[in-house]
């Protein structure tokens, strides 16, 4: 199967949903060449950079039969756009008694390791994650990039594609047949039998690269991606706790009331599971700190494959 990069796989979803529906439409302050290429200035917009406009714009525009993408870029621009992500977008069809469908795809960069300063790194998916009525995805490879993307066009509902910065040019297989992937299944990258690591974006792969490593130290680790935060998929991450009796969550965000905590209770909340534990559940975060500029401290903020080892061997004793 051919190989192609994540934001390669990215555009493909793009162009292919665009060229099957001709109410898609494109805002964003930058101008992708190849959809204003194919498809002109109409569907594809350019935009001041005014983030709370063209966030609202496509509120409108999906009210009235259109299918926006609006591409923010990096997550920390969409702040200028809380009022209408919280309260637009995502209470808009509840508020209407769901008399009307909002179809529109948020995309925006997430995480840290290139040295862009706290202004521009940042990795707030558990905000939204605290507002109901948003759709939230989080790919991790070039396949589910693409399969996600083209199932959040087609969905009626406001979604929000977060993507790694860091995973841009990773290359994987990505068929050139259709395919969309669903909402709500995470992926078990590893099936391991001792520890459960469920790992979050550019995290996953390293999880990977330490899974491989600790077989030489005869721990089997179990990698969970789960692909979507919104919904989100408990029923495989329970059942692989309860099959290990271990759970470490890795995750680029800060600690403080992130995802990671949400997986945690997911298994603790559950006596069934929770009576199956053989350690307490550990998570490894980033730091409750704006993320600094110089590389050293960076990486210092940040997950680190030792800081995860070290909780994998912690869950093991």
């Amino acid at each position: 199967m051919r190989k192609i990069s994540y934001e390669q796989a990215a555009s493909e979803a793009l162009l292919e949903e665009f060229r099957r529906d001709e109410k898609t439409i494109h805002l964003s302050t930058d101008v992708p060449p190849d959809l204003r290429k194919e498809f002109g200035e109409a569907r594809i917009r350019q935009t001041p950079i005014s983030e709370s406009s063209f966030v609202g714009a496509a509120i409108g525009l999906a009210g009235s039969g259109f299918r926006p993408v609006v591409n923010i870029r990096m997550a920390t621009f969409g702040f200028v756009a809380m009022d209408q992500f919280v309260n637009q977008a995502a209470k808009i069809t509840y508020m209407f008694g769901g008399q009307a469908r909002f179809p529109i795809v948020y995309r925006m960069t997430v995480g840290a390791s290139k040295s862009f300063a706290a202004q521009h790194s940042i990795s707030p998916y558990s905000m939204y994650m605290n507002v109901p009525g948003l759709k939230i995805i989080l790919p991790a490879t070039p396949y589910d990039i693409k399969g996600l993307m083209k199932t959040a066009i087609r969905d009626n509902n406001p979604v929000i594609c977060f993507e790694h910065m860091a995973l841009e040019a990773m290359e994987g297989e990505v068929p050139e047949d259709e395919y969309t992937i669903p909402f709500g299944q995470a992926v078990i990258r590893r099936e391991g039998t001792d520890v459960t690591v469920v790992a979050l974006a550019k995290m996953v792969h390293e999880a990977l690269a330490i899974a491989e490593e600790m077989k030489l130290e005869g721990i089997s680790l179990e990698v969970i991606d789960p692909c979507t935060l919104i919904p989100l998929d408990r029923e495989t991450i329970k059942a692989s706790v309860a099959k290990t009796g271990r759970l470490v969550v890795v995750d680029e965000a800060c600690i403080t009331c992130g995802a990671a905590a949400e997986f945690t209770a997911l298994v603790v909340e559950e006596e069934q599971i929770f009576r199956r534990l053989k350690s307490s559940p550990k998570r490894v975060c980033g730091l409750d700190i704006p993320i600094p500029y110089s590389p050293p401290m960076e990486q210092y903020a940040l997950p680190s494959r030792e800081k995860i080892k070290a909780a994998v061997r912690e869950a093991m004793t």
